[in-house]
């Protein structure tokens, strides 16, 4: 009699997770999962991660693969055996995992750097981690920052986006633009205001 299947290997979708540890990969295991050909995300070496008792969990990478039709965790697992991939779990929600990847809906936990998340195969991590509210972070962001460093010109916020933070370029490229041109008019503004004021001042304390 043949061994019956669980639901979770006869389940067909197209994202699927495991974990795998350094350890134990296959050597250039990275590599290996590129040559699938298969979208996926690994994640930064989640090397801060606490147990609930305070001890450091062993260090350990989390990938994902998308597949553009759907396939079974069995197929699924066939890919990250070659990578020395732990476990096999069906991803119910690709942007939740994906922002897991880094903890970014987890403040208790420690904070990865987004920009070290790798992509393979057309995997776009920014445009599926976006969240609405991203974007008002992302522009507030983006006023401090002009505030702070005496920026007025759009071009030169541009510029600075584009070279070293692509989530704000992202933003300004999307959709962003309008508001951070008229923020920084009237950052002009302001400013001309307050230099015509000690103008005025000056004169008046000349006569």
């Amino acid at each position: 009699m043949g061994t019956q299947k669980t639901s979770n290997e006869t389940k067909r979708t197209r994202n699927f997770a495991c974990v795998v540890y350094p350890e134990s990969a296959v050597e250039n295991w990275q590599e290996i999962l590129a040559e699938q050909f298969v979208p996926a995300f690994i994640s930064p070496i989640h090397n801060l991660d606490v147990n609930p008792t305070g001890e450091v969990k062993k260090e350990h990478y989390h990938v994902m693969i998308m597949f553009d039709s759907v396939k079974t965790a069995e197929q699924a697992k066939q890919i990250f055996d070659k990578i020395g991939g732990v476990g096999c779990e069906v991803v119910q929600s690709l942007r939740g995992y994906a922002r897991y990847l880094c903890h970014l809906d987890n403040p208790e936990k420690f904070q990865y750097a987004r920009e070290n998340v790798r992509c393979l195969c057309g995997a776009d991590y920014i445009a599926t981690i976006g969240l609405v509210t991203d974007k008002y972070v992302a522009i507030g962001e983006m006023m401090e920052f002009c505030d702070l460093h005496d920026i007025t010109a759009y071009s030169t916020l541009m510029r600075y986006c584009r070279a070293e933070r692509p989530d704000w370029f992202r933003v300004l490229c999307d959709n962003g633009t309008m508001v951070m041109k008229e923020y920084l008019k009237s950052r002009v503004w302001e400013l001309d205001k307050i230099v015509n004021s000690l103008g005025k001042l000056t004169a008046n304390e000349q006569k």
